[in-house]
């Protein structure tokens, strides 16, 4: 088994120590260590996990980042969708704010899924940008409101957003992302992975809502036999660009092999490297 990737050991233990203080009347709010998530729909297979880092562990706090996996509809016509959001781990509200942003986006999703799963199939591109930078602004938008509430600025209360459109018909092959802030989005096509979120040659349109800096981002694509997508929050997207160990030892273990199950991929996703302790969240798709 591998311990860590590079020279030296990360500085925490590999294994959580310390957990978060709780409060007797918010029990309900308490938020698990790790979430596991997973599916198979015509020729793919979905793998998500979201972890506390290395650092919270050690201290005692509390995950900030947020997974969410739903199914909208049933048969061929319904829609997987994943949202994840991680924000800055000393900011007041962080995991509340990557919370309220994910159910925000999903419950907009869920309300339109129809629709959007017809645009998907029928590969309309523009309508889904339009649609999707539309609801992303206005969870954002939800997320401004709040923050003036709580008496923070705009930037102390929010979180960077990934989401990822699956169809459940097996005869589309299309795979929808969009978000914004911090994260990312890449590709292992015949054992070379590639950020899909490169620097573009016209700036990608801004998200209203957003703090500065914000940029709504979107890819449709047909995938094709043997790719494995890739779509994380902060946590992960900054080693997988900044780490090549990191990159080089999940294309070793996920190109020519069969989708992880899912004890496999949370391993996989907590491959650790010194000076990456953030949260890591990731969803991942096989295709047959």
């Amino acid at each position: 088994m591998v311990a860590h990737l590079g020279d030296r050991p990360p500085t925490y233990a590999a294994e959580p120590i310390a957990l978060p203080a709780a409060d007797p009347a918010g029990l309900a709010a308490l938020t698990p260590d790790t979430v596991l998530e997973g599916a198979q729909y015509g020729g793919y297979t979905l793998r998500a996990a979201s972890v506390r880092g290395d650092s919270a562990r050690f201290r005692g706090e509390a995950r900030q980042d947020f997974l969410l996996t739903a199914r909208f509809g049933t048969g061929p016509d319904a829609l997987v969708l994943v949202v994840l959001a991680g924000g800055d781990r000393a900011a007041p509200g962080a995991a509340e704010a990557a919370a309220e942003v994910c159910r925000s986006v999903a419950g907009a999703v869920g309300r339109s899924h129809e629709r959007l799963s017809q645009d998907v199939r029928d590969g309309r591109r523009e309508a889904l940008r339009s649609g999707l930078q539309r609801l992303t602004d206005r969870g954002y938008g939800q997320l401004r409101a709040r923050a003036a509430e709580l008496g923070l600025p705009e930037d102390g209360y929010t979180a960077g957003l990934r989401g990822l459109l699956l169809p459940v018909d097996p005869g589309c092959r299309t795979r929808v992302c969009f978000g914004a802030g911090a994260g990312g989005l890449f590709r292992l096509r015949d054992g070379q992975w590639r950020d899909l979120e490169e620097p573009a040659p016209a700036p990608a349109p801004a998200t209203a809502s957003a703090p500065a800096g914000f940029r709504f981002r979107f890819r449709a694509s047909v995938a094709r036999p043997g790719d494995t997508l890739l779509l994380c929050s902060g946590g992960l997207a900054d080693p997988m660009r900044e780490e090549e160990p990191l990159s080089v030892e999940l294309a070793a273990r996920w190109a020519d092999a069969p989708p992880p199950g899912l004890a496999a991929f949370l391993a996989d996703t907590q491959l650790r490297l010194k000076g990456y302790a953030d949260d890591r969240t990731a969803a991942a798709v096989w295709e047959a």
